[in-house]
């Protein structure tokens, strides 16, 4: 940033309030980059933060409630959070998820990161109430950012289509795809219950990742291309009617699918680098994160040929039609069946997940926001 002027810059940190998921892993691996760099930081949170190590940093400020409700977290968010931001004299003020509060000061310069338009592209698959306030507060906030990252050229281009901003407004910085954390080594394959070959699904439960399809794709398989190859899904429920333990009792294939719900970063690592390889054939994705997590450990992939989804495999994956059950069928087949096909791809996905970096992404949004100070003084200006 700006030579010799150290800012102070105030995030939205609600999500490191959570559990990692997607998101909340970008927001946590971009931060724990940038307060490195230098300035003064202030997060702010709806109640505490669970995810690192801020109160070590002498440039950061840790400000939160005790707020659990969703309601509360949204009334937060547009009362006490610009309350905050005003009483610290922010310069900068960052919103790492779609969303910023209405009532920031004026004089302060706003950075917008946009993952995804899902509820304009596939808003059947969200929360109503999710898609309800992206519909009204998402626009607002591309509106009022001075600068907006997106995390893939798809989504640069879905926001510039779909909105009436200046050239030069939106930056599409991509995420990286290694995970912070050590294997436990007191964690291992059979303590999880995994005692055979396994390919692996890692998303959250709801509708847009598409597991139905996924199952019945799987169901479909003959048992002498599958012989003991489990499907080992991972990730916390989301919204929606979807009933993992439902689906694949009603395609007869409890003894070959083992769900394990949420877990911690090392176990994750430990899923990712023993896999066959990972499946992931979403309806819709910014980006889809646990892609570039698994070619970054050598694991090949197998997911959707749309949205972002090409954008971050490359060469380095089977594509398939999300919306066709055979096609999914298809693809999975091929990867069982040909252990030559999965070297190459992993050999292949290693080259594309070096192109992928946290610490690029977060040298890049360093530079976004002395962008979004510039531009906010060329405003104040006219």
């Amino acid at each position: 940033m700006e030579k010799f002027h150290r800012y102070k810059i105030g995030v939205d940190a609600r999500l490191l309030s959570e559990p990692h998921t997607g998101i909340g892993r970008y927001l946590f691996e971009v931060l724990s980059r940038l307060v490195d760099m230098g300035h003064d930081w202030v997060l702010y949170s709806h109640r505490p933060l669970v995810n690192g190590d801020w109160a070590y940093k002498k440039n950061v400020a840790v400000k939160t409630c005790a707020f659990q409700s969703r309601v509360m977290r949204m009334i937060w968010a547009q009362s006490i959070l610009p309350l905050w931001a005003k009483r610290d004299s922010i310069d900068i003020f960052w919103g790492p998820s779609h969303r910023i509060p209405y009532f920031l000061e004026d004089r302060v310069a706003v950075v917008l990161t946009i993952h995804d338009l899902v509820w304009l592209h596939a808003g059947g698959t969200m929360r109503p109430l999710s898609r309800y306030l992206d519909s009204r507060l998402m626009p607002y906030a591309i509106t009022r950012a001075d600068r907006i990252i997106t995390v893939s050229k798809h989504t640069a281009k879905d926001v510039e289509n779909e909105f009436p901003i200046p050239s030069g407004k939106v930056q599409p910085i991509h995420l990286g795809g290694n995970i912070s954390a050590m294997h436990d080594q007191s964690v291992s394959l059979s303590t999880l219950g995994i005692n055979h070959d396994y390919f692996l699904f890692v998303g959250t439960i709801e509708p847009r990742k598409n597991l139905q399809r996924l199952i019945e794709a799987f169901s479909r398989i003959p048992d002498s291309d599958v012989g003991s190859v489990k499907l080992v899904i991972v990730g916390g429920k989301g919204w929606g009617s979807v009933d993992v333990a439902a689906l694949v009792a009603q395609y007869n294939i409890q003894n070959s699918v083992l769900v394990l719900g949420y877990v911690s970063d090392d176990v994750l690592n430990l899923l990712y680098k023993s896999a066959l390889f990972l499946v992931m054939p979403s309806l819709y994705e910014g980006f889809g994160l646990p892609l570039l997590e698994a070619l970054s450990v050598g694991t090949p992939v197998l997911t959707s040929n749309c949205s972002s989804m090409p954008e971050v495999v490359g060469d380095a994956a089977i594509l398939v039609d999300p919306y066709s059950v055979d096609s999914i069928k298809m693809g999975i087949q091929t990867m069982l069946s040909n252990p030559t096909l999965r070297v190459k791809l992993s050999e292949i996905g290693l080259k594309q997940a070096a192109l992928f970096s946290w610490d690029k992404a977060a040298d890049l949004t360093l530079k976004i926001f002395q962008e979004a100070v510039l531009t906010k003084r060329f405003k104040n200006q006219l």
